[in-house]
């Protein structure tokens, strides 16, 4: 028997029907290994198709090279288009991979057995005490509070020694600790490390730029007075350049896109140079329940449409209607019907269907099974008809990372200015900046964390509060929230907000080779 015909027969058994694009793409997989005789790595490729839970039996090609693209470590993504999608690689927020520090060991060990939704009360502890690890060993590299090999007098930097929370009962003068800020007692507010918790007092303090909220990690300066931590100074841990984050762990794939040879990366950086013209158009807040919005939305695609190189990547990120979708929500059918609607217009603008991709993002009001973090795609009953009509729309959660070649663009859909500043314990320090977005943006890169806010205010899933991290710092952050239209470099990190399309009419083209954001509006 052939091996086209053992390929068909094998498909067959598990209930897929192979196009002739897809047939061609499988044999050039499986000639890669040649002593193959059991046919070994087929029914390899076929397990993992399984488990991407097509909506349809017949398998096309893209379905077929996702799936050899996340076998072989994406190392053959470079080498194809990007109109065919295959320089780009979605990672949805439940396939990010986890690990946890070993203080001991100094090293990241990854967690390889299965993640419950729901976690045991352990789990919310290892919440914190992962954060704190995580910044801790961070902070351990910096200029400033690390030790120097040799001789004090011989750095060129004024070191600090981080003392423990439970030192501080034996030790006189100034000191310096880290901790998460917790209100254990109402209007009382603690210091807790993994030794112990202080109250401290934060009257007379001098702070950095930043959002500081209960559950932030700080580094404050200051001693001990009638058993309260009197706060003169204190901040964010300081930032790791990406790099130096990278060259210190090498060998880690923290992001989830795979791993990747020297070789293979320095390839990807100059195909990434190569690719000045691909776009990605980000549109935030589109309410498909509203005819006005779908009219400027139209607007949009036609726009889009008519230029020379289509953008290589529509990324619509929600609310995907005017209220919410919760309990009391009953149009359910009637918010499928406007998906399946999109999906028409999409499919009148030939260009886009055939050579960009569609990426939906839930926003914190639609429907999925809860408001907790990280979100699940939407609902396959929401998306069935607008599938039908864009095979080539992918549905991720929120938030989700985006491999465009070498870069790491992250992308998170939530109202997280307005919480932030409505949960703040202390007055954002207005020396630096004052722009709110400057904070935001801030805050997040030094907590190494998408949503830094108490649990109370945002609940998290446990087990996948790794899936916010943000770890190495990426190089690229998109927040959409309802507030002002805004851009932030700050670090080597890009990061904006596209606004509110349904309310306000904007968005953003975004080039990802020269990291430029254009920020656009009807």
């Amino acid at each position: 028997m052939s091996m086209r015909k053992k390929i068909q027969k094998k498909f067959k058994i598990r209930g897929y029907n192979l196009k002739m694009d897809a047939l061609d793409s499988i044999l050039a997989f499986a000639d890669q290994f040649p002593d193959d005789d059991e046919g070994e790595a087929i029914d390899l490729l076929l397990d993992h198709l399984q488990q991407e839970n097509l909506n349809s039996s017949i398998v096309d090609a893209e379905s077929i090279q996702r799936v050899i693209n996340l076998l072989l470590g994406a190392h053959d993504a470079a080498e194809e288009s990007t109109s065919n999608g295959s320089s780009l690689a979605v990672i949805d927020a439940f396939m990010v991979p986890k690990y946890r520090y070993d203080a001991v060991k100094r090293q990241f060990i990854e967690h390889t057995s299965t993640l419950p939704i729901h976690g045991e009360a352990s789990s919310k502890t290892s919440v914190y005490r992962e954060r704190f690890m995580l910044l801790s060993q961070r902070v351990s590299r910096a200029e400033h509070f690390s030790r120097p090999a040799f001789d004090a007098e011989m750095s060129q930097f004024e070191n600090y020694e981080i003392s423990s929370i439970q030192s501080l009962i034996v030790q006189i003068g100034r000191k310096w600790v880290m901790g998460v800020i917790s209100q254990l007692e109402d209007g009382h507010f603690y210091l807790e490390d993994l030794s112990a918790s202080v109250e401290i007092d934060l009257s007379k303090y001098k702070i950095t730029t930043g959002f500081f909220t209960e559950n932030t990690i700080i580094l404050a300066e200051g001693e001990m007075q009638s058993g309260i931590f009197q706060v003169i100074t204190c901040g964010f841990p300081p930032l790791e350049d990406r790099d130096k984050t990278l060259k210190t762990h090498s060998g880690y794939d923290f992001f989830g896109g795979g791993m990747l040879t020297k070789e293979e990366t320095i390839r990807l950086a100059d195909l990434e140079k190569q690719a000045v013209n691909d776009t990605f158009v980000i549109l935030s807040d589109i309410w498909l329940d509203d005819e006005e919005v779908l009219e400027k939305l139209e607007k949009v695609l036609d726009g889009f449409e008519s230029v020379e190189i289509v953008p290589s990547l529509f990324v619509f990120m929600g609310n995907f209607c005017s209220r919410p979708c919760n309990l009391s929500f009953g149009s359910y059918s009637s918010l499928r019907q406007q998906f399946g609607k999109l999906g028409r217009m999409i499919g009148d603008h030939p260009r886009l269907k055939e050579n960009s991709r569609f990426l939906f993002i839930p926003g914190p009001d639609d429907a999925g099974p809860s408001t907790v973090l990280p979100r699940c795609g939407l609902p396959k009953y929401l998306t069935k008809e607008i599938q039908d009509v864009i095979p080539n729309a992918i549905f991720s959660s929120n938030p989700c990372r985006v491999k465009f070649y070498n870069q790491e663009i992250v992308f998170f859909r939530k109202d997280l200015l307005y919480q932030m500043r409505r949960s703040c314990l202390i007055t954002p320090c207005s020396e630096e900046t004052d722009d709110p977005f400057q904070h935001l943006v801030y805050t997040i890169t030094h907590q190494s964390h998408l949503c830094p806010l108490p649990l109370m205010v945002q609940p998290i899933i446990w087990n996948y509060d790794h899936s916010l991290r943000l770890y190495p710092t990426p190089h690229t952050i998109v927040l959409g929230d309802k507030s002002e239209q805004k851009v932030c470099k700050f670090g080597g990190t890009t990061c904006f907000n596209p606004g509110s399309f349904s309310t306000d009419s904007k968005f953003v083209a975004y080039r990802p080779s020269t990291q430029e954001v254009e920020l656009s509006a009807l």
